[in-house]
C-alpha cells in the first residue's frame, strides 16, 4: 500500500473516531439531570459554629435564585432576605438558621430546599500587636494556637523580644495574662504555652 493511501485511511479513521466520541459526550450531557442539594453545609461545623455579627452567609434556595442571596450579618445580628425581610442570624448555628428560613418560606414556596453556608468568619477574631510583620485583627480558625496566629501575622520582626511575648484574655470581666516564649516553643520546649486561642484574645509582641 502506498504511503499516501495509508495517510488518507488513517485520517478518515481518526475523524470518524472523533465524531463518535463527540456525539457520545453530547448524548451523556443531555441525559444528565440536576441533582437536589444535600442538607446545609458550610466551611465551618454546622452543628457547633455559632453565627455572629459581621459573618457573611450564602443562603441558597433550590431553584429560587430570586430568594437566594449572599448577605452579611449586621451589627444587630440580623440578615435581610427577599420575601422574609429581617431574620435573626447571630446566636444560631447554620443548621438552626436553615430551619428557621425553611419554615418562613413555606408561606410562599412549596417544600423550599435551603442551604446556609458561612463564607466568611468575621465575628471570631484575634488581635496581634507589636513587633510582627503584619499586626492587626485575624480570623480565628478552628483550633488556632498562639504560634499559628503569629505565623498568620508574618512572625516576629527582627526587633521583637521573642522571649517576652504574652497573650491577654478577658473572661467574665477579668483579664488574664499568659507568657509565651517563642524561642522555646519553636524548639519544642514549654509547648504548654502554645494554647488554643479564643475569640477576642490579644497577642502582644514587645
Amino acid at each position: 500500500m502506498k504511503s499516501s493511501t495509508f495517510c488518507k485511511i488513517t485520517s478518515s479513521v481518526l475523524i470518524a473516531l472523533c465524531l463518535a466520541l463527540s456525539s457520545t459526550a453530547v448524548s451523556e450531557d443531555k441525559g444528565q439531570t440536576p441533582q437536589k442539594p444535600e442538607a446545609a453545609s458550610s466551611s465551618v461545623n454546622d452543628e457547633t459554629y455559632v453565627i455572629g455579627p459581621e459573618d457573611v452567609l450564602n443562603i441558597n434556595v433550590w431553584k429560587e435564585p430570586e430568594v437566594s442571596a449572599s448577605v452579611p450579618v449586621r451589627p444587630d445580628g440580623k440578615v435581610s432576605l427577599p420575601l422574609l425581610n429581617d431574620i435573626q442570624a447571630a446566636g444560631l448555628t447554620p443548621m438552626q438558621l436553615r430551619s428557621q428560613i425553611t419554615e418562613k418560606l413555606k408561606q410562599f414556596l412549596t417544600e423550599p430546599q435551603v442551604t446556609v453556608t458561612v463564607t466568611a468568619v468575621n465575628s471570631r477574631r484575634v488581635y496581634i500587636i507589636g513587633e510582627v510583620s503584619r499586626p492587626g485583627a485575624f480570623p480565628l480558625v478552628p483550633n488556632m494556637t498562639i504560634l499559628q496566629a503569629l505565623t498568620s501575622a508574618g512572625g516576629p520582626s527582627p526587633y521583637a523580644k521573642t522571649t517576652k511575648i504574652y497573650m491577654l484574655r478577658t473572661e467574665n470581666g477579668t483579664q488574664s495574662k499568659l507568657a509565651f516564649n517563642y524561642k522555646d516553643v519553636i524548639k519544642g520546649k514549654n509547648t504548654n504555652q502554645n494554647i488554643v486561642l479564643k475569640p477576642g484574645d490579644t497577642i502582644v509582641v514587645p
